[in-house]
């Protein structure tokens, strides 16, 4: 039986948290329904000192910022672009659309048709995190939709130069500085100076996954990205450097970010603890890394492969990666992560970052039923049919009618009855 060395925070705890993250949100967005821009810049002037003449960059503006950047930053962002948008356009090769004849005369078909309008999110703040350019608007272009819009937050009270160049590069058709609530709602919603889009995406702190939240259904949105989440698999023969590297690596990324271990060596669970320890003395972001390792940290001791897959598949977490001596054995048994990293060869961070892989992932369970955001997450795939032949609709209309009366649907049941008289002498 699995045995917890270490546990994070309980679930009540946690839902506290939650319930006054969704009062704010809802406010917020009621707010802006009513005021519009007039909402949403009073919301940018609090939280992030920002009240530009336009939160729209002009053409002008985006070119003179693509001009200042680096070149070595412009090579590092071709080279992860190609490297996303290479693995996209084989995904989108994978979705065909079909037609086929199921008997004589009856033709059934599915098309798949790109979203109109997609708002992207990058986020920002502490980290500008570049790469969601890459992984949201690129992508959605690949998939072929025809507006895409992004926001990013300014950072200090600057526009953030390179996240603007990946948007631009990525093909974003709008590019606004604008962050938070504000810019999710905003896109969602439309105002005076922003036109609405039909699906929201992106990844984002708790305000930004509540946002979405609350707002799906008025649009789409990829899936509820909450604070990354990471689990390490690992057994006798795996280094506790590594792993602690690995956990605290993305616990960087906030607070409420949970790290895990499973693990089958009580000695292995033991040197990470230490090495945790350690790098968090000599890590530059130790101030967020460690509040999200001892208030959400988990350290689970298996028996065995076995039981480490089935706390796995139990934690369903958005990042899994595995240090294992036969890390195949997860490839083909595992059923509920966001993205797997096999081996020690690769880590989270280039999925993250670089290696083409989609970072926009389910996090709080909900790899247990979703995958991450992909160029399919874009496209509606919608059915359709026809019969070409009077015959074999007076004969479907026979057994049609019969099943609507089943489900006492009289009216369901003449729409067919009306096409058995008119084309019956024809059968």
């Amino acid at each position: 039986m699995a045995t917890y060395l270490k546990k994070g925070k309980i679930a009540e705890e946690i839902k506290q948290d939650d319930d006054k993250v969704s009062e704010i949100v809802r406010t917020t967005i009621r707010d802006i329904e009513d005021q519009g821009d007039k909402a949403i810049r009073e919301l940018s002037e609090k939280f992030d000192d920002w009240s530009p003449e336009s939160f729209r960059l002009t053409q002008e503006q985006i070119e003179e910022i693509c001009s200042k950047i680096p070149q070595q930053t412009i090579e590092d962002i071709e080279f992860a672009q190609n490297n996303i948008r290479q693995f996209a356009e084989e995904q989108l090769k994978s979705m065909n659309d079909i037609e086929v004849e199921t008997m004589p005369g009856v033709i059934l078909g599915h098309k798949n048709i790109p979203v109109n309008s997609v708002g992207c999110y990058v986020p920002g703040g502490r980290y500008p995190m570049v790469a969601s350019a890459h992984m949201s608007v690129l992508t959605a272009k690949v998939a072929g939709v025809k507006r895409v819009i992004a926001c990013t937050p300014p950072i200090n009270g600057e526009i953030p130069a390179a996240t603007v160049y990946a948007m631009h590069q990525a093909g974003a058709d709008e590019i606004y500085i604008l962050g938070g609530i504000q810019a999710m709602a905003g896109m969602a919603i439309g105002t005076e100076t922003i036109d609405s889009v039909d699906m929201i995406v992106g990844p984002g702190n708790a305000f930004v996954a509540e946002t979405k939240r609350q707002l799906y259904g008025r649009v789409g949105i990829d899936l509820l990205a909450g604070p990354t989440e990471t689990l390490v698999v690992a057994d006798e023969t795996s280094e506790p450097e590594m792993i602690a590297t690995d956990i605290l690596g993305q616990g960087e990324h906030g607070p409420t970010s949970p790290g895990a271990l499973i693990t089958t060596s009580k000695k292995i669970a033991d040197e990470t603890v230490e090495e945790i320890e350690r790098q968090l003395k000599v890590l530059p972001t130790a101030d967020v890394a460690r509040v999200s390792w001892e208030d959400y940290g988990k350290i689970i001791l298996v028996k065995d492969e076995q039981e480490a897959l089935e706390e796995a598949d139990r934690l369903a977490y958005e990042h899994v990666e595995i240090l294992t001596k036969n890390p195949d054995f997860f490839l083909e048994n595992l059923t509920n992560y966001g993205c797997l990293f096999l081996g020690p060869e690769t880590n989270v961070a280039y999925g993250d970052k670089v290696i083409g892989t989609n970072h926009t992932l389910p996090t709080k369970g909900a790899a247990k039923y979703t995958g991450g955001l992909w160029v399919g997450k874009f496209l509606k795939t919608v059915t359709y049919q026809k019969i070409t032949s009077e015959e074999q609709s007076a004969y479907i209309g026979e057994y049609a009618a019969r099943l609507c009366q089943l489900e006492n649907f009289a009216g369901h049941a003449e729409q067919a009855l009306l096409r058995t008289r008119k084309y019956e002498n024809n059968k």
